[in-house]
């Protein structure tokens, strides 16, 4: 007799975790492990993209040669504020840049000097001025410093979104990621803000 199960990828800065829930969301099956971090082309430190999709590919595999558990249901959570840009086919384009590194002064400077002041920017896209943490500005950062992999980029994907399609090799995205002090959305309009256009 299976058991149905849902499994949850748990994906932290540090701890990178499958857990199995059963029908009373208990945890009844854990696997931890911490990976190592790699170093983006200047020398900061990031995750491993690369590591972290065969630990997730790896003990998908393990418990699914479990004879007992069913699996009904897979769900990521992540830590926030990170994109992963991905091409036509799906490859991932660069290092998943640490939303720890500082941010070039003049270019945060350029940006909000551009789209209305600090501010007015922050009010209407609900995001305190807070440089890499703010995702959007990773982006604008990759058009107007490593252009080449911009020109490459089809689709940029929060981390817990890249997690799901890693496994659905579907590019979706929700709200909750796009809303939270990206710089992307305007609250007032209800999308994205304008410079999200004006910038491709």
């Amino acid at each position: 007799m299976f058991k149905p199960v849902i499994a949850v990828f748990d994906i932290g800065k540090t701890n990178k975790k499958l857990l199995l829930l059963d029908e009373s969301y208990t945890v009844i099956f854990e696997k931890t492990e911490r990976l190592p971090e790699t170093t983006d082309e200047e020398g900061f430190p990031c995750e491993d993209i690369k590591a972290l999709t065969r630990f997730m590919h790896e003990a998908m595999e393990e418990v699914m040669r479990y004879k007992y558990y069913k699996i009904v249901a897979v769900n990521f959570t992540a830590y926030g504020a990170s994109l992963v840009y991905i091409d036509e086919v799906g490859k991932v384009l660069c290092p998943l840049y640490n939303y720890l590194k500082p941010f070039p002064e003049e270019l945060q400077k350029k940006f909000y000097d551009t789209y209305n002041g600090e501010l007015i920017f922050s009010a209407r896209t609900a995001s305190p001025v807070l440089g890499s943490l703010n995702a959007g500005m990773q982006l604008y950062r990759l058009k107007h410093q490593k252009r080449a992999i911009f020109e490459k980029i089809a689709k940029a994907l929060h981390l817990p979104q890249f997690l799901n399609f890693v496994f659905t090799n579907q590019a979706v995205s929700e709200i909750t990621s796009i809303g939270c002090h990206t710089n992307l959305w305007d609250f007032g309009k209800n999308e994205y803000h304008e410079w999200v256009t004006k910038e491709d």
